[in-house]
């Protein structure tokens, strides 16, 4: 390989890596919607098995005690003892539940309970759920949450929930 041909395979990996590396950080902190119906339908061709697991990522029983969670909201955090972002999330999710009534927030710490990170697909730390007075998720971040965002997704689900 002669240096020429060696440098352009290194400013083609340099450029691959910038330009995923710019998309991850686009999307890191978006708040995306849940809905259940992502959940497999009942006349779909799929087990009683997948259909249980797709239907019960949609909503929070059994993450944390029934006390735990709000009247009205619930901020559901994934981290983990060496996650550098979770307490500054920590932080940001106990202020915002403060200036609330009827939101708490739960933490969850994935490595003592995986098979909850496993039931919600959770690839990073911290993940955020934001869970209603049904104990529905409705909406998730990946990564620290946007500030505007959460904001506004906590306004919608208190919005629809009894004061």
């Amino acid at each position: 390989m002669t240096v020429v041909t060696a440098v352009a395979v290194l400013v083609g990996v340099l450029a691959v890596a910038t330009v995923l590396g710019l998309v991850l950080r686009s999307r890191t902190g978006r708040a995306r919607t849940v809905s259940s119906a992502g959940a497999t339908p009942a006349t779909s061709p799929v087990s009683d098995e997948t259909r249980a697991t797709s239907a019960s990522s949609t909503t929070a029983h059994g993450i944390a005690p029934a006390e735990a969670f709000g009247t009205r909201a619930t901020l559901v955090q994934f981290s983990t003892p060496t996650c550098a972002r979770c307490p500054g999330t920590r932080r940001q999710l106990d202020a915002l539940a403060a200036q609330h009534d009827g939101v708490e927030r739960v933490e969850i710490d994935v490595a003592e309970r995986a098979e909850i990170a496993t039931r919600y697909n959770v690839l990073q730390t911290p993940t955020v759920l934001l869970v209603d007075a049904d104990h529905t998720v409705r909406t998730r971040f990946g990564g620290p949450p946007r500030p505007a965002e959460l904001s506004a997704a906590l306004a919608t689900v208190l919005q629809e929930a009894p004061a």
